[in-house]
């Protein structure tokens, strides 16, 4: 079996992205490694659609995932990693969604998420929205 041709890589990723919650995945991974149940408060959506989206990022090398006891972490996949397409597609998500109404509640949300956080690590049960 053959690696994929570039093109055939470009493909499947734009395919990914064009989910409206993999874009809004996608830019809050962009500001840091989030915990897949920050990620469910900011986006206000369930827990599995969630993983499923992430999975699917995954799927595509955008996105990487770690554990850290119960903990399942996200973040954009190494900058090592990603290739001077990736990058710019990342800016372009991040400049064209950037002050949506719908993103700066996804923000909104996950900042008051994040400060419940303890010594940096998500805490488990707690929900800020």
């Amino acid at each position: 079996m053959t690696s994929p041709t570039p093109l055939k890589t470009i493909t499947r990723l734009l395919a990914a992205l064009t989910n409206p919650t993999r874009l809004r995945l996608v830019r809050l991974l962009l500001r840091e490694e989030l915990c897949v149940c920050e990620l469910v408060d900011a986006l206000r959506i369930p827990q599995y659609k969630v993983s499923r989206h992430l999975s699917r990022l995954r799927g595509v090398g955008l996105v990487e995932a770690r554990r850290n006891g119960r903990w399942m972490y996200y973040s954009i996949g190494r900058r090592a990693k990603l290739n001077g397409f990736h990058q710019d597609l990342l800016k372009v998500i991040d400049i064209h969604l950037g002050g949506k109404p719908e993103v700066s509640k996804d923000d909104a949300r996950l900042a008051r998420r994040l400060a419940l956080r303890q010594a940096g690590r998500c805490v488990v049960g707690k929900t800020c929205c």
